[in-house]
Order: structure tokens, then C-alpha cells, then sequence
């Protein structure tokens, strides 16, 4: 019995899609050749891998603004209660958006998530670049 013919024996698996068959990475690797998110995207051409790295950065660091400047509604009622309420949903929205490409294995979307996140908080809470978005009470 060979082992090496079985499906996950080598960190992936196979997954059928419309008569063919399509790798899904169970551990890290480092390629351009991902799906991140959508079937076929971002596709095999390395200029849509890069897209999609610069665009989960992007992501990444307006998850970091959202979660500084919901902070900055402070006038009581209503409107400003819901007005928070959905810069939280957007926020929460994008940040699991980045966690399910993370589920893709890929080192480079691993990176820029990562880097996007750091970015963002040195940016708009570190108070590096003078006063951060939000100062606890």
C-alpha cells in the first residue's frame, strides 16, 4: 500500500471542481499559485496574486482605522449608537474577510495580513506618529 497516492498525505487535498481537480493547501506554503477567497482568484497570473496581497494589506490596515476611529462618535443617542454599531460590523466584517484568506496557507497572504494589521496600528495607535486615534479613559 503506498501511501503517497492518498489524498492529504502531503498537506493537501484534492478537491473536485467541475471535472477537475484543483490542490487546497492544508499547510503553509509560498507561491503565487493561491486561491484566496474565491475560486480561481486571484488566478495564475502573479500580477493578480500581487493585487490581491497589496488589496489584503489595504484591508488590513482599514481594519485597524475602523477599530480607532468608531471612537471618535461620542455624542449621546440613538444615531450615533447606530452609526457605531455599523463601523463595528464593517470592521468585524473585513477582519474575518482577512482570516478566511488566511485560510488559504499562503506565506505571502500570511505576511501581508500580518503587515497590513502592524501597519495600521503603528499608524493609528502606536502614537508614533503623534497622537493615537483613541486614548483610553
Amino acid at each position: 500500500m503506498n501511501g503517497g497516492h492518498m489524498p492529504g498525505m502531503n498537506g493537501t487535498t484534492m478537491m473536485p471542481r467541475r471535472h477537475k481537480m484543483m490542490m487546497m493547501h492544508m499547510t503553509f506554503y509560498w507561491g503565487t499559485r493561491a486561491v484566496i477567497l474565491f475560486t480561481g482568484w486571484p488566478g495564475a497570473q502573479t500580477a493578480m496574486y500581487a493585487i490581491a496581497i497589496v488589496l489584503l494589506f489595504a484591508i488590513c490596515v482599514l481594519v485597524e482605522w475602523l477599530a480607532r476611529c468608531h471612537h471618535l462618535l461620542t455624542k449621546p443617542g440613538v444615531a450615533t449608537a447606530i452609526s457605531r454599531a455599523l463601523v463595528h460590523a464593517v470592521r468585524m466584517g473585513l477582519a474575518y474577510l482577512a482570516m478566511l484568506a488566511l485560510m488559504s496557507f499562503n506565506v505571502g497572504v500570511f505576511l501581508a495580513v500580518v503587515t497590513g494589521h502592524a501597519v495600521g496600528f503603528l499608524v493609528f495607535a502606536s502614537g508614533a506618529f503623534g497622537k493615537p486615534a483613541y486614548v483610553g479613559k
